[in-house]
């Protein structure tokens, strides 16, 4: 078998996720690094203090809710198959 056959018969090398997936996955670490950015801070400098602006809407129902919308939308971007044909 001559060199020019082995050449011919290498297979082609693609990555495993597309511009689809990647994507996606930009989002869902946008999602999820918004989500930790607003469930920091309010803490207080003087120990004690207590700040109960710790416990309002933001911190304990929306920044949660904003990761986990981030990692279902990661779960999303890796089982994506962007070569899917629709029929």
């Amino acid at each position: 078998m001559s060199k020019k056959n082995k050449i011919e018969q290498a297979p082609k090398r693609e990555f495993i996720f597309q511009k689809k997936n990647y994507l996606f996955m930009f989002i869902g670490l946008a999602c999820i690094a918004l989500g930790f950015i607003l469930m920091s801070g309010g803490g207080t400098d003087d120990p004690d203090v207590f700040n109960p602006e710790i416990y309002n809407f933001r911190r304990i129902r929306l920044a949660p809710t904003l990761v986990l919308i981030g990692l279902g939308i990661e779960v999303y971007a890796i089982l994506l198959n962007p070569h899917k044909k629709k029929d």
